[in-house]
């Protein structure tokens, strides 16, 4: 496998010390496609003998890719798409924190979003470095990578930047998360809300901007008395803005909505309905999936309210 190959121009010419089954003339070459393969992704390496480095110290060996581009039956011809495959399956298997040293900082903040993940005691050291918003979740900021989303830790924001500057940025990316599909709900009881469904993992998170997208999503637009929400799991987010007389239907219904997501799909976030008023988030409702629906202290206080007690 490792032998010195054939004499493609009828010399024996000089063999790579790192790459012995390789010509000096053909390692040079491959060296040449590695660093031109990261750097057109965006990441400056410096080429060694037998690895690369980016400037931040994360390391990539190229001796399998040495050794399949010299097996391959093509010959160097077809040595750069072989070379950019094998980067583009070692840049879509970065975790987040080799993404972190692999990365030019630039790239790095392009990928970062907000997301939600249920507030366990157990999580709080690591990732309750976020503001307080919906009751029952952290929110954390995540790197949206090829194959993967990966929740950053306080740790490994240390080096990054200012975490209100950090937040500001995933925020903007938020705004360009997918929503692949928006239904409207209603039944008989006078209960409407939107659903707003997605593969992307920060669909939930669009509630950290509901007034934007309720008026992207909906005719309506936030009224002074609020909005109801409902976030089952990480790839949906449920709204009823507040009008008129049909929100204890719509309260009562998105609560079994919520509680059935909850329990059925990946990703679980909140069985809760949570009502977002002046920019915060108050847990109002919650179900047991079926007909019972159970309203908390404030719910009570907040369904009174708006009936005219």
């Amino acid at each position: 496998m490792f032998g010195r190959g054939e004499r493609r121009d009828g010399v024996d010419q000089p063999r790579d010390p790192e790459f012995t089954y390789l010509s000096e003339a053909e390692a040079a070459r491959l060296r040449v496609f590695v660093r031109d393969a990261f750097a057109e992704r965006g990441i400056e390496v410096t080429v060694e003998s037998g690895r690369v480095t980016t400037g931040a110290g994360w390391r990539f060996g190229l001796t399998n890719l040495a050794a399949a581009c010299h097996n391959d039956s093509s010959g160097p011809r077809r040595w750069r798409t072989l070379v950019d495959q094998h980067v583009d399956r070692v840049v879509r298997s970065l975790d987040g924190r080799q993404a972190l040293k692999a990365l030019p900082r630039e790239q790095v903040l392009t990928r970062l979003h907000p997301r939600f993940i249920p507030g366990e005691p157990r999580l709080l050291k690591a990732f309750g470095y976020g503001p307080p918003s919906v009751p029952g979740l952290l929110e954390v900021l995540a790197l949206d990578l090829p194959e993967t989303v990966d929740m950053l830790t306080a740790d490994d924001l240390a080096d990054l930047g200012d975490l209100t500057a950090l937040r500001e940025r995933a925020f903007q990316n938020l705004r360009d998360v997918r929503v692949d599909k928006h239904e409207k709900v209603k039944d008989k009881s006078g209960a409407r809300f939107d659903v707003l469904m997605g593969d992307s993992y920060f669909v939930a998170s669009l509630a950290l901007l509901l007034d934007e997208v309720v008026r992207r999503h909906s005719k309506d637009t936030p009224t002074p008395d609020g909005v109801l929400v409902a976030l089952p799991h990480r790839h949906q987010l449920a709204f009823h803005v507040i009008r008129d007389s049909d929100v204890l239907p719509s309260l009562n219904l998105m609560a079994r909505f919520a509680a059935v997501g909850h329990e059925k799909f990946p990703g679980a976030l909140s069985p809760a309905v949570f009502w977002w008023h002046d920019g915060e988030f108050t847990r109002v409702a919650t179900s047991d999936g079926g007909v019972y629906v159970k309203l908390t202290e404030e719910g009570v206080a907040l369904m009174a309210r708006l009936s005219g007690g």
